[in-house]
């Protein structure tokens, strides 16, 4: 056992499991370019899922709608697992941790339903627990030394603080990336939207349409838009529709364009029109995007082309003239 501890105490040892992670992570993020995951099954489950509540929802408004409330929430239950569901009741997480943004910060993600909720409140719990008590134990038997146990104990308490955020960060970092997925596919998206509008399409059979057609590009953005779809084919108000796109999002381009469409359905306006607008706003912004990420590159380039370029460069210039001083026999 001793042996075992000083192993994993050991600088050498530490070093040696650093540099394995390190190693892994750069074959990981190369290799990950090569392999294409593709989890449009997934998705298209969940939209299935999405429309199927929301036509229950509307039948049982039309119908009864205490049935339809218990039958929705039935099945939002059945999408999160028994002990998570038990522990956010028994400590009342929701109220501990939901507030007035947490269900649109998890649409945002791509996280609807109950059974996601559930499993957010539960790993915000369970997190900081299991990586201060994992810490704890280092500290302790791992890391034994001289140190008193109460500042064991606070470096344990320490790393569980930290470890509270990481539900957090992934979520925000799972949002931030599909995000950056809607705002490349969007200008398209509503080019797209543009022809079929003026083709004579209605905005519901232009919205299928583009659905269709952008999913190779965002997988994410076709999800939004199927969605949306289903909410202008079951919701009373087609406004709410566009409006649950531009929060669902969380992008100011679409919530834009989603107000325009408001103002043409409500007032009467052209709709082509309108996207017409928005269209030529989003490609002059997608330009100036362009043009300042060029105007970005020179500053960014200069450390690089004086650590990397420029003794490369001495040294080609330098060494056939340093050879053939050499070669001639002549000392300094």
């Amino acid at each position: 056992m001793d042996s075992i501890t000083k192993l994993l105490t050991s600088r050498d040892f530490l070093i040696a499991v650093l540099a394995a992670i390190s190693v892994a992570a750069v074959v990981f993020t190369l290799g990950a370019q090569f392999l294409v995951r593709s989890d449009m099954k997934e998705r298209i489950k969940r939209v299935a899922l999405e429309r199927d509540k929301l036509r229950a929802a509307e039948m049982a408004r039309l119908r009864n709608p205490q049935s339809g409330e218990s039958r929705g929430t039935a099945r939002r239950e059945d999408q999160s697992r028994d002990y998570m569901k038990r522990i956010v009741e028994r400590f009342s997480l929701q109220k501990a941790f939901v507030d007035e943004g947490t269900v649109d910060a998890l649409a945002r993600a791509g996280y609807r339903g109950q059974g996601h909720l559930t499993t957010y409140l539960f790993m915000r719990f369970a997190t900081p627990l299991v990586l201060g008590a994992l810490a704890l134990v280092y500290f302790l038997f791992m890391m034994a030394g001289e140190r008193p146990l109460f500042l064991n104990i606070v470096y344990a308490a320490g790393v569980g603080l930290v470890g509270a955020y990481m539900p957090i960060l992934m979520l925000k970092n799972q949002t931030s990336k599909r995000q950056q997925s809607i705002r490349r596919a969007w200008p398209d998206c509503l080019d797209l939207m543009l022809l079929c509008v003026e083709a004579g399409m209605s905005v519901e059979h232009a919205f299928k349409r583009v659905a269709k057609e952008v999913g190779q590009q965002s997988a994410a953005l076709a999800e939004e838009i199927t969605l949306t779809t289903a909410e202008l084919a079951f919701l009373e108000d087609r406004g709410r529709a566009f409006e649950n796109l531009g929060k669902r999002t969380g992008l100011d381009g679409v919530r834009s364009v989603m107000t325009a469409l408001i103002q043409a359905d409500r007032y009467g306006t052209s709709v082509g029109q309108a996207l017409r607008v928005m269209a030529e706003e989003g490609r002059e912004q997608r330009m100036m995007e362009a043009e300042k990420k060029a105007a970005s590159l020179p500053p960014k380039l200069t450390v690089p082309l004086i650590l990397f370029f420029l003794p490369v460069l001495f040294i080609v210039i330098i060494s056939p003239a340093l050879i053939k001083v050499f070669s001639t026999g002549v000392h300094f």
